[in-house]
């Protein structure tokens, strides 16, 4: 019992570190693929001095795994980035609670990618996550900034989604600090081209490098190693339950950095869609 009360800490406390995410990008001015280049980049050097530290070998075979090693980067730069658009856009709060939707997303999408049994109940859930959705959102229109913010929050739950039903096989075969050197390492390299096409002022670089280095080291680094490294004391469907508290911590980091006060379609909207990743997580867990 003991063990499983410390499991469940250490997995919140990553939780709570990689929350952290949703002030900085609120906070942070910079164009968004420029923040993720510059967050890649730090993570992936504090990654770097810790795999050479414990000597953790970098080997993979590119010809079976090279794909995915790509593909995955790409779609976790994608989701990155889109998620910092949403928090700009729209607010932490409602930010994070539409990335929130991935679990359900993951659900909808396996089945097709993986080629594993559809449960029809998750059909249900997912519609439930748009009624959840449609209360978050004040008039949809694409010239609303609120409404193209939730927009861009559930466009990056579909990127993490597709990540994370890649990363899976990835998983298996290869350490999860290595895995996050080499995702890290590929989106500095795939978003260098953006300093070709944005105009970048130094002053305001230098004046948010303090918050950018957090971001890298502490948010990326630290958290998504540490998550992933939690992932040998639970089920996949255990995390995906305990990462429904994430949006609150969010939400709260939100509350006492930023002063954004949640409003009562916030609360609504966000607890109809937790209250629908909560049943998906309940009912993955029955079969």
């Amino acid at each position: 019992m003991k063990n499983q009360l410390k499991n469940i800490l250490e997995l919140n406390l990553a939780l709570f570190i990689i929350a952290t995410a949703a002030p900085f990008g609120n906070y942070i001015s910079l164009p968004p693929a420029l923040t993720i280049w510059s967050r890649c980049l730090f993570a992936f050097v504090a990654i770097y001095v810790y795999v050479k530290f414990k000597k953790i070998s970098l080997k993979i075979d590119l010809s079976k795994e090279g794909g995915l090693f790509f593909l995955s980067a790409f779609l976790q730069a994608g989701h990155w980035i889109t998620y910092f658009y949403a928090l700009q856009l729209a607010g932490v709060g409602l930010g994070i609670i539409s990335l929130f939707t991935y679990p359900i997303f993951t659900t909808l999408l396996e089945p097709t990618i993986r080629k594993t049994t559809f449960n029809p109940k998750h059909l249900l859930l997912g519609l439930l996550v748009l009624v959840g959705l449609y209360i978050l959102t004040p008039v949809f229109s694409f010239g609303n900034q609120t409404s193209l913010g939730i927009l861009f929050g559930v466009s990056s739950a579909i990127f993490y989604a597709v990540r994370n039903i890649l990363m899976k096989s990835l998983v298996t075969n290869n350490n999860p600090t290595k895995l996050m050197l080499y995702q890290t390492g590929l989106i500095v390299v795939m978003l260098t081209p953006i300093f070709a096409f944005i105009n970048i002022e130094t002053a305001s670089y230098t004046d948010q490098l303090y918050h950018l280095l957090i971001l890298g080291v502490f948010t990326t680094a630290i958290g998504h190693t540490y998550l992933v490294r939690n992932f040998k004391n639970f089920s996949a469907t255990s995390v995906s339950l305990l990462s429904c508290i994430q949006p609150l911590y969010g939400t709260f980091l939100g509350f006492l950095f930023l002063g954004e006060i949640p409003t009562l379609s916030t609360i609504i909207g966000g607890g109809v869609i937790i209250s629908a990743v909560v049943l998906e997580t309940y009912i993955s867990k029955k079969n």
